[in-house]
């Protein structure tokens, strides 16, 4: 049992085929080729050549540009750029950035924050439907069950015809 449970202890059964023992590894089998061999060319251009101990650059050329008053001219009449939002997390002073951290809410700079989704317009139309067809159904099985309204004329000739009934459920006790 402990031969056993030694040998996967952490890893579990071995899942990889074994290599044959035909299939060793032979030197140098892991390393990469190298590149084809480029033909030596003397007559290659070279680079140009150090400039002699007795050469010197050409001196005295000046710009007429001034750089401190330019630059001084730009920082005044540019417009002032804006902090970038951070917060600090310790009292050590560990600044970090405020919109990649989760506390600066991104989903209401977006351009359909507050819109209702199509799906629950779409859904909505459809429930309005099915209640105005089931309010539709109800109405027509009440005007189908009501009771009609008769005329004077019609009540007095059904009265009539009733009347010799009712005298005889009376004399038969069945009448109210």
């Amino acid at each position: 049992m402990q031969k056993f449970k030694t040998a996967m202890k952490t890893m579990g059964p071995a899942k990889v085929e074994l290599p044959s023992p035909k299939e060793f590894l032979k030197k140098h089998s892991k390393e990469k080729p190298l590149p084809p061999k480029k033909k030596f060319d003397r007559n290659e251009p070279k680079k140009p050549p150090v400039p002699l101990r007795t050469d010197h650059p050409v001196m005295g050329i000046q710009s007429e540009k001034n750089f401190i008053n330019t630059n001084a001219a730009d920082v005044i009449m540019g417009v002032a750029k804006k902090p970038k939002p951070i917060y600090i997390d310790k009292r050590t002073g560990d600044k970090h950035d405020l919109e990649t951290s989760g506390l600066v809410p991104k989903y209401i700079s977006k351009k359909d924050y507050g819109v209702t989704p199509e799906y629950i317009c779409k859904r909505n139309e459809e429930v309005k439907k099915a209640q105005e067809e089931y309010d539709n159904y109800i109405q027509e099985n009440l005007r189908k069950a009501a009771m009609k309204r008769l005329s004077d004329e019609e009540r007095e000739t059904v009265l009539q015809f009733s009347l010799p009934f009712a005298g005889a459920e009376k004399e038969l006790g069945r009448g109210a």
